[in-house]
């Protein structure tokens, strides 16, 4: 998940990464190589290098913007021309493509993954698998979320800056409203805007949006969160700053100006509700002035958002290489610990984490070790609850809490859209008749 922000925004690369050479000979681009992988983001490009100097052979890395990747590899695969030998997946549509046929069965001879499951953090390992339980793409990442919060503002309004103090404070969303209410007596913000509570959506009854029986399941919690935004929205506990917006990465490290009442306000947000990779490639790329007045912390619930997956090709010609880079990305100690120690990322292998986690400390976070954490953040989420449809589905739901938010529309007429909307999109779906 390694720079979002810039690959989301940047057009098609091409990037042969060439070392010597050895192996099964193919063509690319007037050179040979030995293996082709595609990617939507650039986060494969030291570990190519590393499994070329390690194993002697040349590898052409092809990376395309997430926005587009879906439709550039599809029609790929399924004619098998031009097709890579590997290719990585991300959370969006990692169900879609495990039951498609597209990557090779990893629980079979001669991979026999499954016998490594308990050394995988569960849900990381149980979203890479098809409807009949065979895994088909692995990934060494977990991506669990936090609470990242400035330090300075915390001891002015809560009188300290310990993130497990302040996580107590942030347990449950009644709490994060009493916070809130402290925070803008003091004139600042809790969150950017309504959208950063949506990852505690689920409360502690999480649950796919589509179940076995293909029913639409819009839970409890899940109603009480177009409560909790609508709250947000009307007592001025956000700096109406949109996700990705530029007044979102430009509140991360100064005061920004909003409009209250018809008057302009100088204001400083308080807190961002961020994932493992939002650390590196959101908060310290856009953050200068206040680098070491972060800390991290907890929030209602356990959450994670985004993640990147990789497999086998089914129908590649070099399954046997193929894999090998696939187990040095997921299953080699020695790569992933340097891998971890270099990148920060939070890595899903539980016998390199068990040995490093103890050893972090974070200078952008006040020396915390976030690393340690996140992997306990880990342990708590539920395997079992992404289903092919929750992207379309969490826009739609997304946009039916931004309009009863603004007022534009009550409770029931936003529900009901929203079901209409759902219907629309997947007519094999039963969503409630209200």
């Amino acid at each position: 998940m390694r720079k979002l922000v810039s690959i989301a925004l940047a057009s098609i690369l091409l990037i042969g990464v060439l070392a010597g050479c050895a192996g099964n000979k193919e063509t690319g681009g007037n050179k040979d190589v030995d293996l082709k992988i595609w990617s939507f983001t650039d986060e494969l490009k030291k570990p190519i290098t590393k499994f070329e100097e390690k194993n002697g052979v040349k590898v052409e890395l092809t990376i395309v913007p997430i926005a587009d990747y879906p439709t550039k590899l599809k029609p790929v695969l399924e004619s098998g021309v031009g097709a890579p030998d590997v290719f990585t997946g991300e959370i969006a549509f990692i169900k879609q493509w495990v039951d498609a046929g597209y990557w090779e069965n990893l629980s079979e001879e001669p991979y026999s993954v499954e016998k490594q499951a308990d050394k995988f953090v569960p849900y990381v390992f149980d979203l890479g698998k098809d409807k009949d339980g065979n895994v088909r793409a692995v990934s060494w990442q977990t991506t669990p979320g936090g609470i990242f919060y400035k330090r300075s503002i915390a001891k002015e309004v809560l009188g300290t800056d310990d993130p497990a103090e302040v996580g107590n404070m942030l347990s449950s969303m009644d709490k994060v409203f009493e916070v809130a209410e402290k925070m803008k007596a003091k004139g600042y913000k809790m969150f950017p805007d309504e959208g950063s509570i949506r990852w505690f959506a689920q409360g502690d009854n999480p649950q796919p949006w589509v179940n076995k029986d293909n029913e639409l399941q819009l839970t409890d919690e899940r109603i009480n969160f177009m409560d909790y935004a609508k709250e947000l929205r009307t007592n001025n506990y956000t700096a109406l700053a949109p996700e990705w917006s530029p007044s979102w990465f430009e509140a991360m490290d100064k005061p920004i100006k909003v409009k209250e009442k018809g008057n302009e306000v100088e204001t400083q947000v308080f807190s961002y509700v961020l994932p493992t990779w939002g650390l590196h490639s959101v908060l310290k790329t856009n953050v200068k002035e206040t680098t070491g007045d972060w800390a991290l912390t907890s929030g209602p619930t356990s959450y994670f958002w985004g993640g990147t997956w990789l497999g086998v090709y089914s129908k590649s010609k070099n399954k046997e290489l193929a894999y090998k880079f696939v187990e040095m990305m997921t299953q080699d100690d020695e790569f992933l610990t340097e891998w971890a120690k270099e990148t920060g990322d939070v890595l899903s292998y539980l016998p390199v984490t068990n040995k490093i986690k103890d050893d972090f400390s974070e200078e952008f976070l006040g020396g915390q070790n976030n690393y340690e954490f996140f992997l306990g953040q880990s342990e708590k989420i539920e395997p079992g609850i992404v289903t092919k449809y929750d992207q379309q589905i969490d826009t739609l739901y997304g946009s039916a809490v931004q309009q009863y938010a603004e007022g534009k529309k009550s409770k029931e007429e936003a529900i009901k859209e929203f079901y209409s909307k759902v219907k629309n999109a997947y007519p094999d779906i039963n969503v409630p008749n209200k």
